[in-house]
C-alpha cells in the first residue's frame, strides 16, 4: 500500500480479532505516532497499552464509571465487556503542559495527530484499527485511573487486532462545500 492510497482510503476496521500487533508492528505505530506536529516539541500525549489480562482492568474500569454514572446493572455489565472486542486497545491522551506558546486547542490536535498516524502505520501492516470514544473518553473516573489530570483528555481508544473481514472502504466524500479560496468563488 503506497501513502496515498492508505491516506485516500482511509476507514477503521471495527471488527478485529487475535492475534494483535507484534512487538515490532506496536514500535512502528509508535515511531508513527511520534511524527505527529508537535509545537516546541512537548509531546503533549500518553499512549497507554491494554492487551492480555490488562484488557479486562480496563473492563473494570469502564464498569466503575457506568455504575458511578447511575447506569443500570445490564449497562455496567456491558462495559466491563467492551474492550474485550480486540487483542489489543490503546489509550491516547493528550497530558496537557503550561505553555505561553502552546494552547490546549494545539496540544491537543497534536495528541489527535499522534492516534490517526498510530492507526495508520496499524492499516499499512494489514491490521485492522477503530479509534473509539464515547463518554468514557469524557469520564473523569476513567481519566483519574488511567493517571490523568483535570486538565488531560482522552482523544480515544483504539481497538486494534487482526481484521475479521476486508477492511470496508468507505465512500469517497465530497468536500466541494468544505473548501473554499479566500477572496474568490470556490472553483471547485
Amino acid at each position: 500500500m503506497n501513502a496515498l492510497e492508505l491516506l485516500t482510503t482511509r476507514s477503521s476496521m471495527p471488527r478485529v480479532v487475535a492475534p494483535g500487533p507484534t512487538d515490532e508492528q506496536l514500535d512502528l505505530m509508535i515511531t508513527a505516532a511520534a511524527r505527529a506536529p508537535d509545537h516546541m516539541a512537548l509531546q503533549p500525549y500518553q499512549i497507554t497499552i491494554f492487551q492480555g489480562e490488562q484488557l479486562a482492568e480496563l473492563g473494570t474500569i469502564f464498569a466503575k464509571a457506568a455504575a458511578a454514572k447511575g447506569e443500570p446493572e445490564a449497562q455496567v455489565e456491558r462495559a466491563k465487556e467492551l474492550p474485550l472486542r480486540a487483542p489489543m486497545v490503546i489509550v491516547v491522551a493528550m497530558t496537557y503542559q503550561e505553555h505561553d506558546k502552546v494552547p490546549r486547542d494545539e496540544q491537543f490536535a497534536s495528541a489527535a495527530c499522534a492516534a490517526l498516524l498510530l492507526q495508520q502505520a496499524a492499516f499499512v501492516q494489514g491490521l485492522g484499527a477503530v479509534w473509539r470514544t464515547g463518554w468514557f473518553a469524557e469520564d473523569e473516573g476513567v481519566k483519574q485511573a488511567l493517571g490523568l489530570t483535570n486538565k488531560d483528555a482522552i482523544v480515544g481508544f483504539m481497538y486494534v487486532g487482526t481484521p475479521v473481514v476486508d477492511t470496508p472502504i468507505k465512500p469517497h466524500k465530497d468536500m466541494t462545500e468544505k473548501v473554499r479560496y479566500w477572496g474568490q468563488a470556490s472553483p471547485l
